[in-house]
Order: C-alpha cells, then sequence, then structure tokens
C-alpha cells in the first residue's frame, strides 16, 4: 500500500509537468498501463518512451488532479485533467479516472478510463487566453 506521502508527491511530479519523471520515480520496472480497453503496455521503460513521444508531439501538455485522490490499500484512484496544445496551436482536453494498482511504494498496473470523443475535439488556443482574460 503506498503511503498518502508518496502519491502525493507522484501528483505533485505529474501536475509538474515531469511526467517521465513521475513514471521513472514511481513505476515499478515491470509496470504496466493501459487505455480504457487497449492493450497493455509494459516495462517502465517502454512507459517513459511513449511519453516522450507524446510529449514530442505536443508543444506543451498541462495537467491538474480535478477531485481527492482516494486511496483504499493498494488501489488508488485519480480524476485529471490534461491540456494538450499541439504543434499546430490547437488546444485538446481530456479528462480520466487513472485507476492504479501499488505494490508498496511503488505504481505497478495503470488503467485509464476516458471517452476518447475528447480527444478529437480541438480549438484554438487563442479561445483559451481570451478567456482567461
Amino acid at each position: 500500500m503506498p503511503s498518502k506521502a508518496t502519491v502525493d508527491a507522484f501528483v505533485a511530479l505529474v501536475e509538474s509537468g515531469d511526467y517521465v519523471g513521475a513514471i521513472e520515480q514511481f513505476y515499478a520496472a515491470d509496470a504496466s498501463t493501459r487505455e480504457n480497453n487497449g492493450a497493455p503496455r509494459v516495462g517502465r521503460d517502454n512507459l517513459m518512451a511513449i511519453e516522450r513521444h507524446v510529449m514530442a508531439a505536443h508543444k506543451q501538455i498541462d495537467a491538474r488532479k480535478l477531485a481527492p485522490v482516494v486511496i483504499d490499500a493498494e488501489t488508488v484512484a485519480i480524476v485529471w485533467r490534461f491540456d494538450f496544445t499541439t504543434l499546430q496551436d490547437t488546444m485538446r482536453t481530456l479528462e480520466e479516472v487513472a485507476w492504479q494498482k501499488w505494490r508498496g511504494e511503488q505504481l505497478i498496473e495503470e488503467r485509464f478510463f476516458y471517452d476518447p470523443q475528447q480527444m478529437l475535439t480541438e480549438r484554438p488556443v487563442a479561445q483559451e487566453v481570451a478567456a482567461v482574460s
């Protein structure tokens, strides 16, 4: 079971934008992830390579936790919002639930549940700037 301090540190690293560092620091060497009902991706090094690829395809990715984290023994649930700024200066938003299984202080399995239709909606970044003003 992970400690609350460990999970809080994981969340803080993700929210800081250090996605590869979060994988490197908190995922077990044999960790796996999967998106909805997709096939698992296995191995921390592989997961880090995939994350680097996603990051290279975007100008910026911002993450924030939308609700309190739930920790129940070795299971952790986190509700996230990710804002992806594309290389073409459009933005996509993804809200998802990350359902995690931990072994001690290391994440060993993670499954992301989300509506893939979210990623089909793009809007100009300028709209985001105007909305904040």
